[in-house]
Formats: C-alpha cells, sequence, structure tokens
C-alpha cells in the first residue's frame, strides 16, 4: 500500500493521513489490494457516511468464511498444515489446507441436516481446538451467525450471554484438561441446555474422556457427504456475536458482519502484522476474546494457526516460547503481564530456543511498561518487531498499533491505525496533544458493530458509544498521543483518577508499583469525595512471596510514587490483598473493586466466572465491610 490510487506515500504518518481523510479511497483501495471477491459488487464505497449508521459498500454480497478457506486456500498445497493444535487433553493435532477445507464441507452438510438456515445462531462452548474453527466457518458459510464461550466459564455466565442470542444448534465438550487435571463440564453443559428452550440439537465434539449424554456426535455431524459452498450474504450481514467482559453490568452481545470483519483483518493481519502466505501465527486466547478471531483470521492471508488450550503457563512460562520454537511461528502474540513475568524470572527466549522465524511480538490486552519493550529488545534484538496495540471486542481489531513501517518507542504505542481517525478529546469534545483525554474515533469504520442483539432502536449502541459525543465514538480508554502520533493508554477512562480536579492514569502508577522490588501486582483507586474535597486514593498491592507490606515497605512505595510522578500520586492509603483482580483477559478490574468499596456486592459487579481467580474481589468486599 506504498502506492495506491496512483500516488506515492513518504511514510506510514502521509499513508494514515490519506486513509482518514479519503476513506472511500482507503477502502476500495485495500479491498482491491487484498484481493476481496464480491459476489454482487458494490454500487460505491459507503452510501450513508453518518456515524452511528454508516454503510458500507451497498449492495454487495460476500462471504467470510470464503475468504479463509476458498480464496486463501486455493493457493495453498493442500497437503501444507493450516491448523495445528496443542491442548493439556489430547495428543498434538495437525489438519491440513485440504482437511480443513473437507471437514468444512462435511460440517456446513451437518449443520444443514439439523436444519440450520441463514440468519440461525449456532454457538460453541468449546475450547481453542481445531474442532471449534471448523464449526465456525462452517456456520459463516452458511450466513449462520456465530457465538462462543469458553468452557471454563460457569453455566449462570453462559446463559448471561448464549441466552441473549437463543441459538438453535449448541456445540459442547463434556469436559478438559488443564494444568495436569481434569475438569468435568457436564453438569454445566446440562444447565445450559436447560436454560435455552430454544436450542433443538446439542452436538459433543468428544474433547475429554466422558460423553455427553442426549446428544450428536462430531462424527455423526461431519459423517454425510458435504459440498464446499458459500452462501452470499450481504456486507453488514451478522457473522458473529462477541460479548463484553461483564465485569461492569450485564455483557454487552455485540453483532460483527461479516464485510467489516474481513476489511478490517485483511487491513490489520497484511499492513500490521505482516502476515503472508506460508507465514505461522501463534496468539494464546480462549474463544471467548476477540483475540480468537483474529487468530483464525490469519486463514485469510494464508497463513497457518496455532492453537493452544489450557494453562499457557504450565508446566513453566517457558511453554509458549517452546510452542513457538517448535512450530516455527513467524508472529507470536503475548499478553504484557506474561512477557514482564518472563523478564522478571529471567528467562532469555531467543537464546534458549530456535525462534529465528519469528519477524514480529505482538502485545495487546494491557499497558505494557518501558521496561518490558527494552526486555523484548535486548532478547529478539532489531529484526524482530514488537508491536504493542490497543483496540477491544468493540471493533473486533487494535485502534493504536505499530507495524513494519512504524518506529517503535519504549512505553508508546506507535500510532493510530490505518483508516482510524484516533483522538484524544477533553471533556469539551476538543482534540489535545501532549495531556490525557479520551480516545475518540471521529470517523466511521467497517468494523464498528452491526448493533447490540436485541437493541432493535439502537439505543444500546448509541448511549455505550455515541452519547457522551454526539456523533463520536468514545471509546472508554483514556490516552494521551504525542507530537509524533504515538499513543500511551493510561487505563479505561471509568478507572481514571481524579484527584482535586486533576486526572491521574492508573497505568503510569502500575509501571512505578510494579519494578519495586517485593511486589507482585498492584491495584490503585480513587474514592471520590461528595462535598468536592481530594477524596481517597487507595493503593492495594499484592507482595511477591517472602514478601511483607510492612511500614517500610509503604515508604518505598509512597517515595517512589514521588520522585518518579507527582506528590498527587502518593496515596492516602495502601493496602494488601491476596491477589490483584483481573478478568481471564488479564485486564484489571478497578471498576468493580471500586463499586465493592463504596458498598455494592461482590456478585452485582461480576461474574466470579469472569474472573481469572474467581475469589479476587473477596478482599475488598471485606474492606468495604469495615468502611460502612
Amino acid at each position: 500500500m506504498r502506492r495506491a490510487h496512483g500516488r506515492e506515500f513518504d511514510d506510514y504518518a502521509d499513508l494514515h493521513r490519506w486513509s482518514v481523510a479519503d476513506p472511500d479511497g482507503f477502502w476500495g483501495a485495500l479491498a482491491e489490494h487484498t484481493g476481496v471477491r464480491f459476489a454482487t459488487p458494490p454500487t460505491a464505497v459507503r452510501g450513508d457516511t453518518a456515524m452511528p449508521g454508516a454503510q458500507w459498500f451497498p449492495g454487495a454480497t460476500l462471504n467470510y468464511a470464503e475468504h479463509a478457506v476458498g480464496l486463501a486456500a486455493a493457493g495453498a498445497d493442500a497437503d501444507a498444515v493450516a491448523v495445528v493444535g496443542y491442548s493439556q487433553t489430547r495428543d498434538p493435532t495437525e489438519l491440513t489446507w485440504g482437511g480443513l477445507r473437507g471437514q468444512v464441507a462435511a460440517t456446513r452438510a451437518g449443520l444443514r441436516r439439523l436444519g440450520v438456515r441463514r440468519g440461525d445462531r449456532v454457538a460453541g462452548y468449546l475450547p481453542n481446538i481445531a474442532e471449534t474453527v471448523v464449526a465456525f466457518l462452517a456456520t459463516a458459510s452458511l450466513g449462520a451467525i456465530w457465538t462462543s464461550c469458553a468452557p471454563e466459564f460457569g453455566a449462570s455466565s453462559v446463559l448471561d450471554r448464549f441466552g441473549q442470542v437463543e441459538p438453535v444448534v449448541l456445540l459442547a465438550v463434556s469436559g478438559y484438561g488443564y494444568a495436569g487435571k481434569h475438569v468435568d463440564r457436564r453438569e454445566q453443559v446440562a444447565a445450559i441446555r436447560a436454560g435455552l428452550p430454544g436450542l433443538r440439537h446439542v452436538v459433543d465434539v468428544g474433547y475429554g474422556p466422558d460423553p455427553l449424554p442426549g446428544t450428536l456426535s462430531w462424527a455423526e455431524l461431519l459423517a454425510g457427504p458435504g459440498e464446499l459452498a458459500f452462501d452470499p450474504v450481504p456486507f453488514d450481514h451478522p457473522l458473529c456475536v462477541l460479548f463484553s467482559s461483564g465485569t461492569t453490568g450485564k455483557p454487552k452481545a455485540i453483532v460483527h458482519g461479516h464485510g467489516g470483519i474481513l476489511l478490517e483483518h485483511l487491513k490489520n493481519h497484511a499492513l500490521s502484522w505482516d502476515l503472508r502466505p506460508g507465514d505461522r501465527i501463534l496468539w494464546f486466547s480462549t474463544t471467548a476474546w476477540m483475540m480468537w478471531n483474529a487468530l483464525v483470521s490469519g486463514l485469510l492471508r494464508g497463513a497457518s494457526i496455532v492453537l493452544v488450550d489450557g494453562n499457557p503457563q504450565y508446566p513453566d512460562l517457558g511453554l509458549q516460547w517452546r510452542l513457538a520454537a517448535e512450530t516455527g511461528a513467524t508472529l507470536v502474540g503475548a499478553a504484557p503481564g506474561f512477557l514482564m513475568a518472563c523478564r522478571a524470572a529471567g528467562l532469555r527466549p531467543a537464546r534458549e530456543h530456535d525462534l529465528s522465524r519469528v519477524r514480529q511480538l505482538g502485545a495487546a490486552g494491557s499497558p505494557l511498561p518501558p521496561e518490558g519493550y527494552r526486555w523484548v529488545a535486548e532478547q529478539f534484538g532489531p529484526d524482530v518487531l514488537l508491536n504493542v496495540g490497543s483496540g477491544g471486542t468493540d471493533i473486533c481489531s487494535g485502534i493504536l498499533q505499530g507495524g513494519p513501517w512504524q518506529p517503535v518507542w519504549a512505553g508508546e504505542i506507535s500510532g493510530p491505525c490505518l483508516g482510524v481517525d484516533a483522538r484524544a478529546f477533553d471533556e469539551h469534545g476538543a482534540a489535545v496533544v501532549g495531556e490525557l483525554g479520551e480516545l475518540v474515533i471521529t470517523r466511521p469504520l467497517p468494523s464498528m458493530p452491526v448493533g447490540f442483539w436485541g437493541d432493535d432502536d439502537g439505543s444500546r449502541y448509541r448511549a455505550t458509544y455515541f452519547d457522551h459525543y454526539p456523533g463520536i465514538w468514545r471509546h472508554g480508554d483514556w490516552v494521551r498521543f504525542g507530537p509524533t502520533g504515538s499513543a500511551v493508554v493510561a487505563g479505561r477512562s471509568d478507572a481514571t483518577l481524579n484527584r482535586g480536579g486533576v486526572r491521574l492514569g492508573t497505568a503510569e502508577f502500575y509501571r512505578v508499583v510494579e519494578e519495586l522490588p517485593g511486589i507482585e501486582d498492584s491495584l490503585v483507586l480513587h474514592l471520590e469525595d461528595p462535598a468536592g474535597g481530594n477524596g481517597e486514593l487507595m493503593l492495594f498491592v499484592q507482595p511477591a512471596p517472602g514478601t511483607v507490606l510492612d511500614d517500610a515497605l509503604r515508604r518505598r512505595i509512597a517515595d517512589a510514587l514521588r520522585t518518579e510522578l507527582t506528590p498527587r500520586h502518593v496515596p492516602d492509603r495502601i493496602e494488601e490483598v491476596p491477589v490483584v483482580p483481573r478478568n481471564r483477559t488479564g485486564k484489571k478490574l478497578e471498576v468493580p473493586a471500586k463499586r465493592i468499596l463504596l458498598g455494592a456486592a461482590v456478585d452485582e459487579v461480576a461474574s466470579r466466572d469472569v474472573l481469572a481467580d474467581p475469589d479476587a474481589l473477596d478482599a475488598f468486599a471485606e474492606l468495604a465491610g469495615t468502611r460502612l
């Protein structure tokens, strides 16, 4: 894309300016550049340009699955490996491009025999395994709508999600292995079935030692003959329903369309992740996180994908690096917390394993401190690009990210993604540079949600993203852009600390505190004063094993925050907690913890199933009892 529409681009900034100033030119050129196949050609790149409500590629029909296992596979060796599966439940598996196409065709035929038609919902209570990828693509090929939850979720959390979309077919597992232990989910599957009155069929994928009673087996689903075909659907026809984390309220059922996800992931994977045919991507995810969708979309580029199910740090932190070496991964994705843990443990992955094929390391899910950037540079050298990004389930991709044509700044994200007119707004809706503001997107994107399921008048969708700044997407992150366009995400804006009228980002606290010896993790909250005073700034720390939070350590923490940040950053109280609450994607849960301290019950603010440690919020409830 250095050349498009008859013009050359001097650098990334020049290309980005064009991508947001001329959306029709950029997205039209992208579709052409990446080989999008329209069964029915569009009448334009955009119809209605309003936000919300923008209409992309009006009149066009296509199918996401055709691009994943039809067009991408057409140029691949049928015997080349497309999917590699590693799990703690069964032996490693491989699926060739030919095998993938055959299984998608057979599953498509099996779903049709079960009566699945366009617009029906198919749900997977499934781990990150090859069968899940096959079922998703077969569902999409029919124009049916896919949704999934990871099997570590309990029945009530699953019903909070699947109950909204009312699936007609459920694919499930009876259990799975995790860190050397078997986890039985038969009771949960029974409760899910009982709570979905519109369910017509249940398919047992056969993962684990015990069968699910009264179900169709995976082998039976695939037993009949099948033709690999793809039903053309309108550009914005629902492809999948993703769910928000459910840590600040009932999960939002976010509907994404075939065309929007196809275009966005082709853009991201080709231009930011630099994926090429024959490449291989390893990025640990569960089926409840949008990174799973992004991982599967590696197939769009003719790249193969590595699926990992189980504890990604069992039997030790080196597991993912060993898998990257064994599979010859060219792109390895990791949570910033994982990279920092490897640094703290003294791992030397590039010296301990053959990672010579790796060209890029991706990091997403939370901010990566500058020390993490330096550790990656020391370990992998200048030939491996560190690409730190920030985005979310809402657009199923990145908003801010790096790429091969962008510089890497320690502690900062390289800049907005192509086509994304991202800015920081102050409380008056004015763009600011060099100071913290709300992360906003001022122009529509194809992968903005089609809507929320069940939100027929669009009121909940508009209230979520557009009520704060009418006509402007408010993402919910607190960000600071530098003069070069680079960005620092300082945490969720609803968790931003407002002390005496000065807003403080949470990420800068964590960078200082968690570098101190003896500190494993931390969480900072601000409880406002209704009378308008400074309120109470509270820091919760999880000491490292063998460390005691005494007055001397409290003084060291306060001195570090005062010296490296400002006196305003010194907490009023520093308390110990056994574990810092995080969700299953690693994000710290400041808002639920704050709500509990203000009097809410634990079960009101977050389901235990969405927590990495189901008991992590209990310490805040105990503390709230002493405050009230």
